[in-house]
């Protein structure tokens, strides 16, 4: 999984979760306005809409944790097949951060 493809999958899930809250926010208001008579039917409608957000949820968290273990198995296979190469890549990124945070620390 791209780094790009975890962001949208982690923002999709932010934007649900931010849905949820501002549905159950407005939901909470209308409960204070609505005459009791009416509040059985409101409260099966709003249960119904809290039941689809949790089942989108859920399905994004599915998605999210199939990606993660595609990509961990992928690692892993990489790693194990040329653990030297895996190394060396890690060395190469460490001595480049060390490099540019010394520059960094140099220039301030």
């Amino acid at each position: 999984m791209t780094p790009a493809r975890c962001d949208a999958a982690t923002e999709r899930l932010s934007e649900e979760f931010s849905s949820v809250v501002n549905q159950t926010e407005h939901l909470l208001k209308t409960f204070a306005q609505v005459p009791a008579e009416k509040l059985g039917a409101l409260a099966a409608n709003a249960e119904l809409g809290l039941k689809a957000a949790a089942e989108r949820l859920a399905q994004i968290r599915d998605d999210l944790q199939t990606r993660a273990g595609a990509t961990s198995r992928a690692t892993d296979r990489y790693v194990r097949s040329d653990p030297w190469r895996a190394v060396g890549i890690v060395a190469a990124a460490t001595a480049i951060t060390g490099l540019v945070a010394g520059l960094w620390i140099a220039r301030r």
